[in-house]
């Protein structure tokens, strides 16, 4: 099951816990793997890690002209586009009263408006080839659901997604294409490595399960998503929390 042999994916934000995780979770189903993100040398330890059926596409989503180009700088690499996996984040974090206009715009810049180009060049893509198969997997947040104080600009972002997604997912559904959101809760990445130990063990007690998630857990998730097994769930987001929230 779930298997993705001759399928191809793009995952942005792949230098990342969670986009690394994917990555490596697509291209072990069997999909050929296009990994963006900024830093070039960590796209390439982690092509060097994977070896056979991945191509590099550096991109900095934060540059219009450059997220532009992507999808199709993916699919002269991959011979076309099955899957898009929108990961990429940014978070520039301040209480409201004093939240600058860039940190606000910046937020919304690469965690909004870059999904969107995406999703539209990405969607475009799909109907061409006329496969009646598509995959648009968008990551959101626990943020995005419940919101977050000092993160107004970030929850606003991630909110902001899961409804685009719907709206996309009604338009596209009767070409096959799904759209799908993940809300990861606290998951065991760089981020939350700069928590301190107090804050960390607050946190867990407000978990059932009582730990943080790892980035194997969103994966498998968007396996899920990607796999032909999911085609009838679109514009769905799938909580993956140990329970932090119950929707």
């Amino acid at each position: 099951m779930f298997e993705l042999n001759d399928k191809t994916a793009l995952v942005t934000g792949a230098t990342g816990g969670i986009g690394g995780g994917i990555a490596r979770a697509l291209h072990k189903q069997g999909a050929t793997v296009a990994i963006s993100g900024r830093q070039a040398d960590k796209l390439e330890k982690l092509a060097a890690e994977l070896g056979s059926r991945v191509h590099i596409c550096p991109c900095d989503l934060a540059n219009k002209a450059q997220v532009a180009k992507l999808i199709d700088e993916a699919i002269a690499k991959l011979g076309r586009l099955d899957i898009l996996v929108n990961n990429a984040g940014l978070t520039k974090d301040n209480l409201f009263m004093v939240m600058k206009d860039d940190q606000w715009d910046d937020v919304i810049a690469v965690n909004l408006t870059s999904t969107f180009m995406l999703m539209r060049a990405a969607t475009r893509a799909m109907m061409r080839t006329k496969t009646g198969y598509g995959r648009i997997i968008n990551i959101s947040s626990i943020s995005g659901v419940i919101g977050n104080p000092g993160q107004g600009n970030y929850s606003a972002s991630k909110a902001g997604i899961i409804a685009m997604s719907k709206s996309l997912a009604r338009e596209v559904a009767a070409r096959g294409i799904t759209v799908n959101c993940i809300a990861p809760g606290f998951i065991s990445t760089p981020m939350t490595d700069a928590l301190n130990e107090k804050q960390t063990s607050a946190i867990k007690e407000h978990i059932p399960s009582q730990k943080f998630g790892t980035p194997d857990d969103i994966a498998a998730a968007a396996v899920f998503l990607a796999s032909t097994e999911a085609a009838y769930m679109t514009g769905q987001t799938l909580h993956v929390n140990g329970g932090l929230i119950m929707i």
